[in-house]
């Protein structure tokens, strides 16, 4: 298959691009900068230079793809809404790249990104393999610039690795290679309609995560109330509070996937995330 992927330079991207390259498909990647074009060229993929609020450039690079994998997203916090907006317009000009050929069209869910996830599924009904995966909030590995760094900062910041009250919430989590193995799994095979779960950890309790990076960072572990969750965490108080664990059995019976790749607590364990 001839696949064309948004995000392609970036953190999971680069690794979908590997697994579809490795897997025998050709790879069209989108990328604004000339960094990751060069990064692209070294992975073996056809550079594709644009931005997402291209629209046009979208439909015809969709149109002349086999597929498409949409992994772009403005991870701006301050203005979240103008990204899922920014998002929406993408997966429109996307889908109506590939409307009426039977082809696939991945996309990536976000929180309260339900208008993205409608609009990719009423391609639907225009003949668009369309499927979403939802990945768990915390998907690491080196690179990793999610969650996990920020909680990682602001232990060093403040002198102690905090979690909310007894700490028994979960993370779920997945490491980036098995992402990409999910990926390429559903522009191949997922059913129309499918939404698919990128989950390797169900649920790690939010201490233990806590612990793991005090003890690396040789600061004490505390608990915190949870009304003292923001002015510790900041914005991410209330998602460190939250008991989140998923389940992604539904997933791997669809598509035959199973997560190969250590969990977060192991790759915490190597130290990467620590290195300055």
């Amino acid at each position: 298959m001839r696949i064309f992927v948004t995000g392609a330079s970036g953190y999971i991207g680069t690794a979908v691009v590997r697994e579809l390259i490795d897997a025998g498909h050709q790879v069209v990647g989108l990328t604004r900068s000339e960094s990751g074009a060069h990064l692209l060229e070294s992975l073996g993929a056809e550079v594709a230079r644009g931005v997402v609020e291209d629209l046009e450039f979208l439909r015809q690079k969709a149109a002349a793809s086999d597929g498409v994998i949409h992994l772009a997203f403005n991870h701006d916090f301050s203005n979240f809404a103008a990204s899922l907006s920014e998002d929406l317009r993408a997966i429109e000009a996307l889908g109506g790249g590939l409307a009426g050929s039977g082809k696939p069209l991945v996309i990536t869910a976000h929180a309260n990104g339900k208008a993205s996830e409608d609009a990719a599924l009423s391609f639907i009904e225009q003949g668009v393999r369309a499927s979403i995966v939802s990945l768990a909030p915390s998907v690491h590995g080196e690179g990793d610039k999610g969650f996990v760094p920020q909680f990682i900062r602001i232990a060093w910041e403040r002198g102690a690795s905090a979690y909310v009250g007894d700490g028994t919430n979960r993370w779920p989590a997945i490491h980036r290679l098995d992402a990409a193995v999910l990926f390429r799994l559903a522009v191949e095979s997922a059913p129309a309609g499918s939404r698919l779960d990128g989950v390797g950890d169900e649920g790690i309790p939010f201490k233990d995560i806590a612990g793991v990076i005090g003890r690396h960072l040789d600061v004490p572990v505390v608990s915190i109330p949870h009304e003292e969750a923001q002015a510790v965490f900041g914005f991410l108080g209330m998602v460190a509070s939250l008991d989140l664990a998923r389940s992604s059995e539904g997933t791997k019976e669809l598509l035959g996937w199973k997560p190969l790749q250590q969990g977060l607590l192991a790759d915490l364990e190597q130290g990467h995330y620590f290195l300055k």
